[in-house]
């Protein structure tokens, strides 16, 4: 299999998922900043703009790594940065190990909650992932406190929640099966 070495791009009915560019260094820096965002992750810690640029440079290392990553949602009418969404293996210190196995995750600015924007760009990450062949399943990790991201997750088919314990704090592991290609 040709190896990935940066992220395709995915298009829906109003968004496009790119890789991220220089250009997006401000709204993701500002994204990560906003209390709003960060209200269930990272224990409601905001990124300071160093933390932002490592996040983003990680999110270009992860493609030619593991062949997966995270893309950049834009609006497609206006451009405007939506947010962050993807895959990766973080490597965390958990019961059970999810390590090899591609973790969700996704974040959007505040302007752009309630909108649907995640249940969109989630729809069309995992539909790439299950084209896929080498990955069964996917997970995510959501605080049982964030309802919304708990109602995107579910709607992309991510199920069965288990409680797990992540940095001291009760999490909730789901899972999703990859589903077979569309004929």
């Amino acid at each position: 299999m040709k190896p990935i070495t940066s992220p395709p791009s995915l298009e829906t009915e109003r968004l496009l998922l790119t890789g991220h560019t220089l250009d997006d260094f401000g709204p993701l820096a500002a994204m990560w900043s906003d209390p709003m965002v960060v209200k269930h992750i990272f224990g409601n810690l905001v990124s300071t703009s160093r933390e932002s640029w490592m996040r983003m440079l990680s999110y270009h290392g992860l493609w030619p790594l593991l062949g997966h990553g995270y893309w950049a949602i834009r609006e497609k009418s206006s451009g405007r940065y939506v947010g962050d969404l993807g895959f990766a293996d973080f490597h965390r210190v958990m019961e059970p190990s999810i390590r090899s196995i591609p973790e969700a995750g996704w974040a959007m600015a505040a302007w752009a909650h309630g909108k649907g924007f995640a249940t969109e760009a989630l729809t069309a990450a995992t539909a790439w992932l299950d084209g896929q062949p080498r990955f069964e399943r996917s997970v995510c990790l959501i605080s049982p406190e964030n309802k919304a991201s708990i109602r995107v997750a579910e709607k992309a088919g991510y199920r069965d929640p288990t409680p797990v314990r992540l940095n001291d704090k009760d999490t909730l592991l789901f899972s999703r099966a990859r589903r077979p290609a569309q004929d």
